[in-house]
């Protein structure tokens, strides 16, 4: 399965991540002053993707002064990127086979769990409860990395999933963008999932650390090959696939290496393809799974105030791009980190095989991969960010209008993409609230919905008249309507 030369050819005879330039550049950079910190601020307001010694040394301020300049400048970017808009989304785990045998996993291969593989009628269930009872518009499907799910099955998968049309209050509910989160392919296989309609290609790293790779991942299995994993997304995107998604499970290895690493990833991926960079960016910490010692043994656990800073300070080295913050958290820390840089989050998750269409179906560790942080319902999540002021946006307009790869990088540097946001955002929204809250979310949302009508209309007075034509329509009835 692993190909040589599809690592070869963007490797040459070393990769991207250079433990040594890491190491010296965190230990040159330590102690910045104040005017070096605010002068690589101002780089980020410009939307300019950081360099190492740049990013080292926002991860050593020690001054708590500058730590809010930090956290206030992310939440700025962000603003500047992504407007007042939060998009969500929910996982499906479609299949927990797998040939792995990773030391912090609940799926690994030595783990004697019930195995199993959604049919595709239960993947149509799982989804009509998804769409048409809950109300999410975005997905990503979850493969374990075995025969029994390979590229055929996931495209096959994405096809079920798009099939499906729910009657709701109003309108109708339906899967709109389906992103993969799966093993490393090949280009062959990437291109098979590009003609089934992927969203965003996601596979995370875990870790950039070369030894503590090798440690967790054992040599005799296939993600034991690190540099086939490193380099999975240079593929996709040469396969076509337009977006693709690279994260680390913080906890493997020091956080600070970590966050040089995803920035090193990143400034590679821009280098290959013309100044394309990810798409999405995650950052989930190590939570408690079956049998997974090393996860009560790990020596680099994050603590929620460097989990803080490392979501701010991946905002700023890597300002364009997407930052999802899952249900592995709790409510509390979402709560506070959101404001500094996530841009997406899950709601009303379950990550148990089957486990959306099977109410009784709770949290258990012989049934998925980890343990839940947060377990609140799409409507309680949207009812608490409409209170913090934010929009939930359900628009997946800008990729089926072509607004990826080299475009959308250029629409996110300038912030122009924002406004195609916030338009889409305040419809789907209306969407949402009409077909699936309940009465005293749909009561804040209202209020969040007057907010961002008036400002489009002092801010973007060109599409308001057509906004409102949208708007009148989606309240009589009418869905899918974007710019």
């Amino acid at each position: 399965m692993i190909k040589t030369e599809e690592i070869t050819r963007y490797m040459g005879t070393e990769d991207f991540i250079d433990e040594i330039a890491i190491e010296k550049s965190l230990r040159d950079n330590q102690n910045p002053d104040s005017y070096r910190i605010k002068d690589i601020l101002k780089k980020s307001l410009a939307i300019e993707t950081l360099d190492l010694d740049q990013t080292a040394a926002l991860l050593n301020v020690q001054d708590a002064d500058l730590w809010d300049d930090i956290f206030l400048t992310a939440a700025l970017v962000k603003k500047k990127v992504y407007d007042n808009r939060i998009v969500t989304f929910a996982p499906m785990y479609c299949s927990n086979y797998c040939i792995n045998n990773c030391a912090y996993c609940g799926f690994k291969s030595d783990n004697y769990i019930e195995r199993k593989k959604l049919s595709f009628d239960q993947i149509r269930e799982e989804t009509k409860v998804l769409a048409g009872e809950i109300g999410h518009k975005r997905l990503v499907t979850v493969y374990g990395e075995h025969p029994y799910s390979d590229v055929h099955y996931i495209a096959d998968t994405l096809e079920a999933i798009y099939s499906v049309k729910v009657q709701t209050k109003k309108g109708f509910g339906q899967i709109r963008r389906v992103n993969v989160n799966c093993a490393p392919l090949s280009i062959d296989d990437l291109e098979i999932l590009k003609k089934s309609g992927i969203g965003t290609y996601q596979v995370f790293q875990e870790t950039y650390h070369h030894k503590t790779y090798q440690n967790l991942h054992p040599a005799s299995t296939i993600k034991g090959n690190y540099h086939w994993r490193l380099y999975c997304m240079h593929r996709a995107l040469d396969a076509g696939i337009d977006d693709v998604g690279i994260g680390v499970l913080f906890g493997l290895y020091d956080w600070r290496f970590e966050v040089m690493g995803l920035l090193c990833h990143a400034r590679d991926l821009e280098r290959c393809f013309n100044g394309i960079g990810p798409h999405t960016v995650s950052f989930p910490r190590l939570e408690p799974a079956m049998n997974a010692s090393h996860v009560s043994e790990a020596s680099y656990k994050v603590s929620d105030e460097d989990f803080k800073r490392l979501v701010a300070v991946i905002r700023l080295s890597i300002p364009y791009a997407g930052m999802i913050i899952t249900a592995r958290e709790s409510s509390n820390i979402r709560h506070e980190v959101i404001p500094i840089g996530c841009t997406q989050t899950d709601a009303s998750t379950r990550i148990g095989i089957g486990a959306y269409s099977k109410r009784s179906f709770g949290q258990k560790e012989d049934r998925q991969q980890f343990l839940l942080g947060d377990i609140r319902t799409l409507d309680e999540v949207i009812a608490e960010l409409a209170q913090m002021g934010y929009i939930t946006s359900f628009c997946t307009a800008g990729y089926r209008c072509g607004r990826t790869g080299g475009c959308i990088m250029e629409l996110l540097r300038s912030g122009k993409e924002g406004e195609f946001c916030k338009l889409n955002a305040i419809l789907t929204f209306r969407e949402w609230l009409d077909d699936f809250a309940t009465p005293q979310t749909k009561a804040v949302g209202e209020v969040v919905i007057a907010k961002e009508i008036g400002e489009v209309k002092n801010r973007l007075p060109s599409f308001y008249l057509k906004l409102i034509e949208y708007y009148k329509k989606i309240e009589d009835g009418q869905r899918d309507i974007y710019f």
